[in-house]
């Protein structure tokens, strides 16, 4: 008897990454539409999916901010969000609609903790977060075998940071609150202050220094509060040759031997590479259906 087929939304601003599977190793099918109204891009997803067959779950991981909450009457809604057209836009209806089966849905960052927890860099571990550093910051977490939440989905991307003594003049990019993470790290930031990316700078530039000093006190402060056995940093930013070195060597400085987890083994890039996202959608469809 064949395993269930399981249908794959990976959610994004500017497209919709679409799959079906039946395991982390077994992805029959892909593809991409582009992100354009939510009308037409959900009606795309549905017809795709439903080409393949009956469906035994779907997973979703999706930008947010996302309803995660299933007791809420919001449940798998896209809450305010800058996205034109996207607030209060129903993502699970139409699927249990036409597919008439059970959804799954958490935020693409909890996701792709989930897969890397499940299947990547964290297999075997008691906990892993998950941080991605690139348009945006996000994070998610899971811990033990659950993904972490309370009466919403983690912001680990708003939390607020000291400045970098190179950085004091700098007002941050994020328009809620300025100097939190993702407005002093993530890939406008560094647009923002160089007007090129941080992989376009030259080696010895302060703002690789600078990157690396934000995303390590983010580590030290996730190893704080959770003491996590693996942090995993993925997205556009950390492709930058060096980064990731900087950041476990800040960390280390910055802990200062307190944690147990050191922070040259526990940081580590995304062992399932750019597949995270469409497999953390897989291990939501599983979920859904236990």
């Amino acid at each position: 008897m064949s395993a269930p087929l399981f249908g794959l939304v990976e959610a994004g601003g500017t497209k919709f990454v679409l799959g079906v599977a039946r395991g982390p190793d077994e992805v029959i099918a892909t593809t991409r539409i582009p992100t354009t109204t939510p009308a037409e891009t959900i009606a795309a997803t549905c017809d795709w999916l439903g080409q393949h067959g009956p469906i035994a779950a779907v997973g979703v991981a999706t930008f947010g901010p996302v309803e995660v909450d299933r007791a809420s009457s919001q449940w798998g809604h896209i809450l305010a969000t800058p996205k034109d057209g996207w607030s209060n836009t129903d993502l699970v209806g139409p699927l249990v609609a036409r597919l008439g089966c059970p959804v799954g849905l958490d935020t693409d960052v909890t996701a792709a903790a989930l897969a890397e927890y499940t299947w990547g860099a964290g297999q075997g571990q008691p906990s892993v977060l998950y941080f991605t550093i690139g348009t945006g910051v996000g994070g998610g977490a899971v811990i033990g075998g659950k993904p972490l939440a309370g009466v919403s989905h983690p912001e680990m991307g708003h939390f607020r940071l000291p400045l970098h003594p190179a950085d004091a003049g700098f007002a941050g990019v994020c328009p809620f609150h300025g100097t939190c993470l993702e407005g002093l790290a993530s890939g406008p930031a560094v647009k923002a202050r160089y007007g090129v990316s941080l992989s376009e700078l030259p080696a010895d530039h302060v703002g690789h220094e600078i990157v690396a000093w934000y995303l390590a006190h983010a580590v030290t402060a996730a190893q704080a509060m959770f003491e996590p056995g693996r942090i995993v940093l993925g997205g556009g930013v950390m492709g930058t040759p060096g980064l990731i070195e900087r950041v476990r060597a800040e960390a280390e400085r910055l802990g200062n031997g307190y944690f147990r987890g050191k922070a040259s083994e526990i940081v580590v890039r995304p062992g399932l590479g750019d597949r995270a996202g469409l497999l953390g959608a897989l291990a939501l469809a599983q979920a859904a259906i236990r």
